[in-house]
């Protein structure tokens, strides 16, 4: 993890399933104290009570998309731990896949206060948190997506989000810079997911065929997290893509 012996601490929103999950366990496996960041107490709590390490951990329910919350969450980690090293900024959501001239306005709202004002309410607290602390700085890493980079059918919302996350990215990699705080992005192509199962049986193509794609074991995302948050503040991994060898990105599919 690094060379001191102080644990670092780590903040997983969205850690109650999926990639959250698989970061949060990844990360108590190194070491780290985590704070689990999710809606619902109960799927964090399952999680937390699958790893080895989970006297290490701290079940913090929490909504990102509301301002009181994330600050309450920040502030639960520190009173708790003394510090933040490192957020993974990982909560998000997506809408039905249907045609975006039917996707209601309720549908759109959720997914941008969900995947990108959340983030940055996230983003924001922990500059509050890692600006202030001693030695001053930290991590964040984001979760971009694939979709950061080239759509699907019918994924308007996610997509728009993903591709304003990446502008969260390199504007708060600018901005970190003067209080030594490392940001990153990270963008998953097909992960095992409960989120990302319906690629296994047949997804929507940009050409309009139904095709079934190739999934990764959702573990070698939490590997790659582990990766970036414990690269020493002098480094950083801006943009980093794990993704299923064979599934369809590069090229025309």
């Amino acid at each position: 993890m690094s060379s001191s012996s102080q644990p670092k601490i780590a903040i997983v929103t969205g850690a109650g399933s999926g990639v959250g999950k698989a970061a949060a366990l990844a990360l108590l496996g190194a070491g780290y104290k985590v704070v689990l960041a999710g809606r619902r107490p109960e799927p964090l709590q399952t999680v937390l009570a699958e790893s080895a390490y989970s006297a290490n951990g701290l079940v913090v329910p929490t909504d990102v998309a509301k301002p009181e919350s994330v600050a309450q969450l920040f502030a639960t980690a520190i009173q708790t731990f003394g510090r933040v090293d490192v957020l993974f900024n990982n909560a998000g959501v997506s809408a039905p896949g249907i045609p975006l001239e039917d996707l209601t306005f309720e549908q759109w709202k959720n997914v941008v206060d969900i995947n990108l004002t959340g983030m940055f309410l996230c983003i924001q607290q922990a500059f509050k948190a890692m600006k202030s602390q001693t030695p001053m700085g930290g991590r964040i890493i984001n979760n971009g997506s694939i979709s950061a980079t080239t759509p699907r059918p019918n994924s308007i919302a996610y997509t728009a989000t993903k591709h304003g996350v990446s502008g969260l990215t390199k504007t708060a990699s600018l901005d970190g810079r003067k209080y030594n705080i490392a940001v990153g992005q990270i963008d998953i192509g097909n992960a095992a997911t409960e989120m990302a199962a319906r690629m296994a049986t047949g997804i929507l193509q940009a050409n309009g065929d139904i095709a079934k794609e190739p999934l990764m074991d959702v573990a070698i995302v939490g590997q790659s997290v582990v990766y970036m948050a414990s690269l020493p503040l002098e480094a950083n991994v801006m943009f980093h893509t794990v993704m299923a060898t064979q599934m369809p990105f590069a090229g025309r599919g």
